[in-house]
């Protein structure tokens, strides 16, 4: 929709200069292989389902009833499962709130806020809404992070670890190194896809006091359709959390999405066979597309970043989507000749293989 300056006068003067951020496409395609948004291939938990239909018992009369403002059930399940105390847990409605939340608590400083050039593209859309100064550090030219880069005059740092887009994971040696040399600012380590064999900082919390790790359940745990999110601190960061939270919106959580997160963080035997699953279609994909002449990098996520010297990268998801297969293009500096591509089931998997062998790469 075409909106004219003369009808953005009754918009907000920040607003207008506003940059949203723009969600990976949900398109409407026939036979449609989606490896575009990040998406677990496989479904939640069957416990999931049986605490979701407990909701809708007796008429669902429940939902006549607000949810529980402190989500206490869900964050009692959380610290069981990360084997921290209840005051070291904040929720939120997916990781995306909480982010905003943790921006608006500990990123509006006089310093900047430092991360990478190439991370997570909402970070420059809350820096920009919430008036964070900020200052963009490059990756190096194998899009690792350089830690040492990092040691300089801040107001916060944030990094997502495994990286997105590129799937690469940072070490805790190299998180401690962060850590030890800023120890007057908040670092945020953002662990979106850190169960798909990273290495998660979660318990170096219980040593830094300036340290905040964000989660999800959508990409592990399969509840992306759901939205929960959560961060883990010691307890005077996830006051300043609370806060937030309850000066914007006391109910982030209905009563789906919170028994729906505690049964799965209850099925733990589940939740690790399904990311093994995952780990395992991946290193296939990865062996697949190398054969076909990509070079990949090293994934610790349930997504692969990959290029193709005698393709572009964009003509090359153009023709995929012409034969019903969706990934991810950025048309950006040093990321536009690769593709995101998320790991789906062996099946689809091999749907993708198939077709650049058979269709395009011929």
């Amino acid at each position: 929709m075409k909106i004219t300056t003369e009808q953005m006068r009754f918009w907000s003067p920040s607003i207008r200069e506003l940059e949203p951020y723009i969600p990976g496409e949900q398109p409407k395609i026939q036979n449609l292989l989606k490896l575009n948004t990040n998406e677990n291939p496989y479904p939640p938990s069957p416990k999931v389902v049986a605490a979701v239909q407990g909701v809708l018992e007796n008429a669902a009369d429940v939902l006549r009833l607000y949810p529980d403002p402190d989500a206490s059930e869900l964050k009692r399940a959380i610290a069981q499962q990360q084997n921290v105390d209840m005051s070291n847990v904040f929720v939120g409605n997916g990781s995306d709130e909480v982010l905003a939340h943790i921006f608006k608590a500990f990123f509006v400083q006089d310093l900047p806020l430092l991360y990478a050039d190439i991370t997570y593209s909402f970070y420059p859309v809350y820096s920009q809404f919430f008036g964070v100064k900020t200052k963009v550090l490059p990756l190096n030219e194998d899009f690792e992070i350089e830690v040492d880069d990092y040691k300089q005059a801040n107001g916060g740092i944030i990094i997502t670890n495994p990286n997105a887009p590129t799937s690469i994971a940072l070490g805790l040696s190299a998180i401690e190194q962060l850590l030890q040399s800023n120890p007057n600012s908040v670092i945020v380590i953002d662990e979106a896809y850190v169960d798909f064999g990273a290495e998660s900082a979660i318990q170096l919390t219980k040593k830094y006091d300036n340290l905040v790790v964000c989660q999800t359940t959508s990409k592990s745990r399969s509840l992306a359709g759901l939205r929960v999110g959560f961060a883990i601190a010691q307890p005077h960061l996830i006051t300043a959390l609370e806060a937030v939270k309850n000066s914007f919106n006391s109910y982030p959580i209905d009563r789906f999405a919170i028994v729906a997160a505690v049964a799965s963080f209850e099925d733990q035997a589940y939740f690790e066979t399904q990311c093994q699953r995952v780990i395992d279609s991946r290193e296939n994909l990865v062996n697949d597309l190398v054969e076909l002449g990509f070079k990949v990098l090293p994934s610790k996520a349930n997504f692969i970043f990959a290029t193709l010297a005698e393709k572009d990268a964009g003509e090359l998801a153009a023709e995929l989507r012409e034969h019903g297969i969706i990934v991810r293009y950025f048309n950006k500096p040093r990321i536009n000749q690769y593709l995101r591509i998320t790991v789906g089931t062996d099946g689809q998997n091999q749907r993708l293989i198939d077709t650049l062998k058979n269709n395009i790469l011929v």
